[in-house]
């Protein structure tokens, strides 16, 4: 029998005054008519998580509770993971209408319970025709009762045993003319009662127009029942014998019902039910009982053998035994997805429907039908990380597989960096979602380049450079949106990976660097002091630079910025130019080259950043003649350390030596002279005399915000050299009395037309940083009405 016959007579529905049929969603309530009972579903969607049925008849309505339902018929459950509860009434049940066995009719009341716990009453009416006739004797083992009905004129009698015998002796003694009961159990005594006596127990009788039915709840309340384990398997056993006197006559009917109560196992691989292939006690009550068919299905359906072996169900029957295997996850059960402890769990649960015929001597067929919910553990279900990283391609790869579907992606955190599926696209994060062959299951596929801010990077001296990613996957079960976490951690290594290296050369006035470019040296920044070496920098500092795919070089003409000096004198000096990579992120410095050239002397001009001015210059540009060993500073005692013919070196301090200072809003200026004695001789004067002449300005231009320490200790300490310029006058006729008086002149401007100076030549010099903490400008310190 393929799937039953399904005579549905669907819902017949009627509404208390509150609620209108068309508020009805879609599916919302739903009625069909099996073999030997009618299912009613309800969404828990529409009918909240506790609804509850009533059964109603000309006598009232009677509220459907654990114990009533086992006692008359009515299996109710409430089933979370497909979404909706349950009833099943027999088709003997309690307070149906049953016409001659054949059409039957129910009626209840469903009551639900919203959000807002506002109750909501429907009436549901449905009418079932047989679908199957009935077998002589029928057992039912629902999971809340068994049941048993046979017909009426069922009479077959090969042999006879002692407890029929003792149960016949009984009868004879204690019948009368009103049906009594006697339920027989191994080692006790039996003791007639009445119908009504019985249903105090829990056990109903009841006749039909053709039928007689036995309906009983399985232990502990079955307390006239016994347990024995048959085959590795558990049975439950009730065992009625009714009798009644009819004049000399007494006539009795053995009852007995027999059902497997095994709740199934889970093997690891599937869940797994074993039932007895015959059922002993049932052999004990009737004749020579053999077992001819044997079927199973799921959610109350018989399925045909094609189904079933392409789910992969397997019915095994042997001489004692019938074992059905059904594997984790098949169609026809039903799995669900949790969150305890943060740990991804999940369950799989099958209803099974089991139907076995016997036949016994007298060739009576007993049907015997059995509903068993099984469900496995709550398992840990274990997700899966694969790199699938190709380093060549410079992007991490990553898969998260192992997701069934009610399972969903919502954010992920990568080394801190939070992103949500929606930012992730916005991003170069990119989440892409996969199914996973020949499975209901599905993977996710995280992709982010190397060079991504959120990568970390790691790079050590001996060339090792990594990249990682601490990965904080958030998912959710679904559909109540439950979150739970993923942790996963991926590096990607690379060996013998070195900065860039230079190669410095001296040229007569300049120093030229170059470097070829390796497949990494866009990790590094290459740098000149605390700048990035750009193209813009280049171009405003003078530096002739030229970058293409192979190489970079860069030529340096001597006094630009960057350079330093050192061991000046009036032949030559050393400059010193570093360049250097590192790391973008850290700014730590990872390789650099500072290459010293020796440059000859004509004039040089250093503005240091401890305050020191160094300057070499030739004093015959301004009197042809003078001697460079007779000059002086503002200060007569500051002398040249060094001179030749036509060249005078000096070196003092800023505040030495008779300088002279200026600040403004922006620079702090420092000024001082050379002085010249030289012999003039007059026209009309045969008579030579010595006079002395202010010859060259020597100037030194520091930004005040880079001075430290200037105004609050009186020390000089610049973050950055300042720009010297050596300004000459105009060259002095010795024997004309025309050289004009010294002066002092104002230091607004580098030259002027009456200053009677030559264009200044400015060489700045480079020096390193200082180190020290910033204080307050000096004119945010002066005395109030200062200027």
């Amino acid at each position: 029998m393929a799937f039953g016959i399904w005579l549905g007579v669907f819902v017949l529905l009627s509404v208390w005054p509150s609620v209108r049929c068309s508020d009805l969603p879609r599916g919302a309530i739903e009625t069909v008519c099996r073999d030997r009972y009618l299912l009613v579903t309800t969404q828990l969607s529409f009918a909240g998580n506790e609804p509850r049925f009533e059964a109603v008849d000309a006598d009232g309505v009677h509220p459907i509770t654990k114990q009533y339902g086992s006692e008359c018929g009515y299996m109710f459950s409430i089933l979370p993971l497909p979404g909706h509860a349950e009833l099943r009434a027999s088709y003997f049940s309690c307070h149906t209408d049953n016409q001659d066995d054949e059409v039957f009719t129910f009626s209840f009341n469903l009551i639900t319970i919203d959000a807002n716990g506002v109750e909501a009453t429907y009436s549901v009416t449905a009418t079932c025709s047989l679908p199957l006739p009935w077998s002589p004797r029928e057992v039912s083992c629902e999971e809340n009762y068994m049941e048993v009905s046979m017909r009426s004129d069922v009479s077959c009698l090969s042999g006879t045993t002692d407890a029929w015998t003792a149960a016949l002796a009984k009868a004879h003694s204690s019948a009368t003319s009103t049906w009594q009961v006697m339920f027989q159990q191994e080692g006790q005594q039996l003791i007639p009662m009445s119908f009504s006596e019985a249903r105090e127990l829990g056990y109903v009788f009841h006749l039909t127009q053709g039928r007689l039915v036995f309906r009983s709840p399985y232990t502990p309340r079955s307390v006239m029942g016994s347990v024995s384990m048959i085959n590795g398997s558990v049975v439950e056993v009730v065992h009625p014998i009714l009798f009644s006197r009819q004049r000399w006559v007494v006539m009795m009917v053995d009852w007995i019902v027999a059902c497997s109560t095994n709740e199934g196992m889970y093997d690891g691989v599937g869940l797994v039910w074993q039932t007895p292939t015959l059922l002993s006690p049932l052999v004990s009550g009737l004749s020579g009982l053999e077992s001819i068919k044997i079927s199973m299905g799921v959610d109350g359906q018989l399925l045909d053998e094609p189904i079933t072996a392409e789910r992969g169900y397997s019915l095994d029957i042997s001489d004692t035994t019938v074992q059905i295997s059904i594997p984790f996850n098949a169609a026809g059960g039903y799995r669900k997805s949790f969150v305890m402890g943060n740990m991804y769990h999940e369950v799989y649960v099958v209803h099974l429907y089991y139907e076995q015929i016997f036949l016994d001597d007298c060739g009576v067929e007993t049907r015997l039908r059995l509903h068993r919910p099984m469900n496995t553990p709550l398992l840990i279900q274990h997700l899966s990380i694969i790199n699938q990283t190709v380093l060549e391609d410079r992007v991490f790869t990553v898969y998260l597989g192992n997701l069934y579907y009610d399972v969903d992606l919502v954010a992920v955190t990568v080394n801190g960096h939070n992103f949500t599926i929606l930012e992730a696209t916005k991003s170069d994060l990119v989440i892409t979602m996969v199914p996973q062959p020949n499975s209901n299951l599905h993977a996710y596929i995280l992709r982010l380049p190397f060079e991504d801010a959120a990568v970390h990077k790691l790079y050590s001296p001996e060339g090792l450079l990594q990249f990682s990613m601490d990965i904080n996957y958030t998912l959710v079960i679904l559909p109540q949106e439950e979150p739970f976490y993923y942790l996963a951690s991926v590096v990607a290594q690379f060996n013998d990976v070195f900065p860039p290296v230079f190669k410095g050369v001296c040229n007569e006035k300049s120093i030229s660097f170059q470097m070829d470019h390796k497949p990494f040296d866009y990790l590094w920044e290459v740098g000149v002091g605390p700048y990035i070496l750009t193209t813009n920098l280049a171009a405003k500092r003078g530096y002739i630079m030229q970058n293409d795919s192979k190489s970079l070089t860069l030529e340096v003409p001597l006094f630009s910025v960057g350079y330093t000096y050192k061991d000046i004198n009036l032949k030559q000096f050393y400059g010193s130019f570093e360049i250097h990579s590192r790391l973008p992120k850290t700014l730590e410095v990872k390789s650099s080259l500072v290459k010293a050239c020796l440059f000859q002397t004509t004039e040089v001009i250093v503005c240091s950043t401890e305050g020191v001015v160094t300057v070499v210059t030739d004093v015959t540009l301004a009197i042809p003649g003078a001697e460079p060993n007779g000059t002086f500073l503002l200060d007569s005692t500051c002398r040249p350390q060094e001179t030749d013919d036509t060249r005078a070196l000096f070196s003092f301090g800023l505040h030495t030596c008779g300088t002279r200072v200026q600040v403004d809003h922006q620079h702090v200026t420092y000024e001082n002279e050379i002085n010249v004695e030289y012999t003039s001789q007059s026209v009309n004067a045969p008579v030579k005399t010595r006079d002395t002449a202010s010859v060259i300005i020597v100037r030194c231009v520091y930004p005040l915000s880079d001075l430290y320490k200037l105004f609050a200790y009186w020390r000089f300490d610049a973050d950055s050299p300042g720009v010297g310029t050596i300004l000459t006058r105009v060259p002095v006729k010795t024997f004309q009395p025309t050289f004009p008086p010294t002066t002092r002149r104002p230091l607004t401007s580098t030259t002027t037309s009456n200053t009677g100076l030559s264009p200044g030549r400015e060489m700045p010099g480079i020096n390193p940083r200082a180190k020290y903490v910033k204080v307050f400008s000096w004119q945010m310190n002066q005395p109030k009405g200062t200027t």
